[in-house]
């Protein structure tokens, strides 16, 4: 029996144990301990085009004739908001997302992804937690996270999701907790517990006591949850019952602020094949959503812990620069990343561009892949924690650093 499908029986007797372990060899990193990184997951493919808009762009226009935004004007509310001459924020973000670009603590990076080319959700998904080389044979049980965290040593990992991500696997021990189902009493109680880790006791794999493991699972699992009761009947019995991501967020601001530094959210459901919209509709409000809760985790997390925080904003693959017959986008390639952080060094379109023409596009279809993803994380690792080449070679092997002076 492998680890990682020992993992996958511990899990299923602890009947959502929030708990994944891996052997990892931790590099100590200089001035990890102070900084915090965040990733979010943007998965089913937003559609960056509609979001930082290339207003300047006649093809955009026509590319979009029914979904498309209207060029920047201070006079209609439903215009995109001015960032450049040639670039545009939606309006949805307009009381978020444009305040941070004003203090210039937030950049956009366009032209961002993998070269990745298969247009697979799952496929694409897997090769950007994995952060191995595409031509080379995966191993799914090292994601770049995992590692990233065994190389900081000293940092402390959470996700916040309902089962470990890929990219959280192949590293020291990280908890993972669902918020949508944190405010609830864990259902397993402390005789429970003892019963489950006496299952295990003696027995080791890849150097780790298993009965040590779970239990340490199982004592994350409780810090977490008291944490968030104690704030949920602080704000009463609308909070124990709140929605959307906004809520979440402000929990991570806490519990990043308080307890962990390095972490990772997803959130899903941006596969718009139909009835996008436009400045209003389905991919608007999902993105005065995701604004919001951003703006909400910022202050959360307080100032003075803001300006030691980078959130990473990141999507698997754009999507068709033109609209298709359904008032939608289909799955496409490049994306624009968003790059957030007290001391991002913001305001700015990151990262080399091209003018966007029927001859430009990728296949004649979508955004080109400019910046390497890898390269780009790479580089704000470099920055934020003094890795050296090798340590970054240990979290992405084989890519190439971009030092884009985000930091």
């Amino acid at each position: 029996m492998t680890l990682f499908d020992r993992r996958d029986l511990i899990r299923s007797a602890a009947l959502g144990l929030p708990l994944m372990m891996a052997g990892g060899r931790a590099f100590a990193a200089p001035g990890a301990a102070n900084n915090r990184l965040l990733v979010v997951f943007l998965r089913g493919a937003y559609d960056a085009a509609n979001i930082i808009v290339p207003g300047g762009s006649d093809f955009y226009h026509e590319a979009r004739p029914t979904i498309g935004l209207p060029r920047p004007d201070p006079a209609n509310p439903d215009a995109p908001l001015a960032l450049d001459a040639d670039w545009a924020l939606h309006p949805a973000l307009r009381e978020s997302i444009l305040p941070l670009w004003q203090a210039r603590q937030i950049a956009f990076v366009p032209f961002a992804g993998t070269d990745d080319m298969s247009r697979s959700h799952f496929e694409t998904q897997d090769s950007i937690e994995l952060g191995q080389n595409i031509g080379g044979q995966r191993n799914f049980q090292s994601g770049f996270m995992g590692r990233l965290a065994a190389v900081l040593g000293a940092d402390k990992p959470i996700s916040f999701t309902d089962q470990l991500p890929l990219c959280f696997r192949g590293g020291p021990v990280v908890p993972n907790i669902a918020l949508g189902n944190a405010g609830s009493r864990p259902s397993i109680d402390a005789r429970q517990t003892e019963l489950i880790k006496a299952m295990y006791r003696g027995q080791h794999e890849a150097g780790v006591d298993l009965e040590a493991a779970i239990g340490q699972g199982f004592a994350v699992r409780d810090t977490v949850f008291q944490s968030i009761r104690g704030e949920m009947e602080a704000a009463g019995r609308g909070a124990i019952t709140a929605k959307g991501f906004e809520l979440s967020a402000r929990r991570i601001g806490r519990l990043m602020r308080d307890q962990y530094n390095l972490a990772f959210v997803d959130v899903g459901g941006w596969d718009t094949h139909v009835n996008q919209g436009g400045a209003q509709g389905n991919l608007a409000n999902r993105i005065g959503e995701l604004g919001r809760a951003l703006a909400g985790f910022v202050e959360a997390i307080g100032p003075e812990d803001w300006r030691n925080t980078t959130v990473v904003v990141m999507s698997e693959f754009g999507r068709t620069f033109r609209e298709n017959g359904d008032k939608g986008t289909d799955h496409g390639h490049g994306s624009i990343y968003w790059v957030l952080g007290g001391s991002v060094a913001g305001g700015r379109m990151a990262g080399p561009q091209i003018k966007l023409t029927p001859d430009t596009l990728n296949q004649g279809r979508d955004l080109p892949v400019l910046t390497d993803y890898r390269g780009l994380i790479g580089g704000l690792l470099a920055r934020q924690y003094g890795l050296s080449a090798r340590q970054l070679g240990i979290v992405f092997p084989g890519a190439a650093i971009s030092d884009l002076q985000l930091l």
